[in-house]
């Protein structure tokens, strides 16, 4: 009789468990973010006349700040440590130096931003897009969501919980334009709830001489190795750029690709770091060839979190770079070596001149 009645009762338990566990799922599901293929995206301070740009040297930084959650101090669980967010005093430090890096930026005319959360719980709750953009007060600025979950269960020692974040580009130029453009989902239902919903974003600044300056900011997928998938996501971004630049507009992407670039060797012993080739790589045939891949050898765009950052220890690599089009001159790429103070990835900056 007593073991009938433990027997029972385990049931029960495992029953329960089993209500709760698909109720989860119902409700993540229910609540599930999912963006169109296409979204128009609402500037901060939209402008009914854009007056066109005389200028035609233009300087860009891309940065992927990690939610102002992945400084020196911190390794991070998904790439082999232990830490899910760091404290909200750390958190706060984080983002108050990448607001003063980036308020100090004055001779950038283009941020493009990866990783900014909106009131995040692994980022404390902080509106981390609000604080830039009255920072950058007299900017003009687009956020558009790639990650949008009600609830990450893991770790389940700590779970990363609500998360709510994306990327950010803006500019002291009007912005006539703002779209967001999904890359395909890479995972099935239902780990597709809990994964990021990746995108590019699209800006578009009318010049004096009829055309068009194309803004691309970009963040890749991560953990995918599959060839399939990656030349699926990558031919998307890919389309628009040779599209617009097929229209006679110079094209400048920039972003978080995931992947290093075509050929690219450290050079003048990295600044220091340890090297790693990253698992992905961005071949040759990415782009046609007279297409200019933009980035600095000389010093690391990015390092691994399976421990905090100890510099020569922590392999590092380049992940964040430009792409610009055959009518654009690149004068200037550098990698701004900031040691993965605040963030897990480093600022890349260009200058191009258009070509007439």
């Amino acid at each position: 009789m007593y073991i009938k009645k433990v027997l029972i009762l385990l049931l029960k338990a495992i029953g329960i468990l089993i209500l709760i566990f698909f109720g989860f799922i119902l409700y993540i599901t229910i609540f599930d973010y999912r963006p169109d293929n296409i979204e128009e995206l609402e500037v901060n301070k939209p402008e009914s006349n854009i007056a066109t740009i005389k200028s035609d040297t233009f300087s860009f930084m891309t940065w992927n700040i990690g939610y102002a959650g992945l400084g020196a101090e911190m390794d991070f669980f998904y790439d082999g440590g232990k830490e899910v967010r760091p404290s909200k005093k750390m958190n706060r430090k984080y983002l108050n130096s990448i607001e003063q890096f980036i308020g100090q930026q004055d001779s950038v005319d283009f941020f493009l931003l990866q990783e900014i959360d909106l009131k995040a719980r692994r980022s404390h709750h902080f509106n981390e897009v609000q604080e830039i953009l009255d920072l950058m007060k007299d900017n003009y600025g687009v956020f558009a969501k790639n990650y949008h979950c009600q609830f990450v269960p893991i770790p389940l020692y700590g779970p990363l919980g609500y998360v709510k974040g994306g990327m950010l580009t803006f500019s002291e130029y009007p912005i006539a334009e703002a779209i967001r453009y999904a890359y395909p989902l890479i995972a099935p239902w239902p780990n597709k709830l809990f994964l990021l919903d990746r995108c590019f974003i699209l800006t578009r600044f009318p010049l004096e001489n009829g055309k068009d300056l194309v803004v691309l900011n970009t963040h890749n997928s991560a953990y995918i190795t599959n060839k399939d998938l990656r030349e699926k996501e990558l031919q998307i971004i890919k389309d628009k750029m040779i599209e617009e630049y097929k229209k006679g507009n110079y094209v400048v992407a920039g972003g978080d690709w995931n992947a290093n670039p075509p050929a690219f060797k450290p050079k003048e012993g990295f600044n220091g770091h340890k090297f790693f080739a990253s698992q992905v790589q961005m071949n040759n045939n990415t782009m046609p060839k007279d297409w200019t891949w933009a980035f600095d050898p000389s010093a690391p765009t990015n390092r691994q979190n399976y421990k905090s950052f100890v510099k020569g220890e922590n392999p590092t690599t380049i992940l964040d770079y430009f792409i610009v089009s055959p009518n654009v001159e690149l004068i200037t790429t550098k990698t701004i070596d900031l040691n993965f103070k605040n963030s897990d990835h480093n600022p890349s900056y260009i200058k191009i001149v258009l070509r007439k």
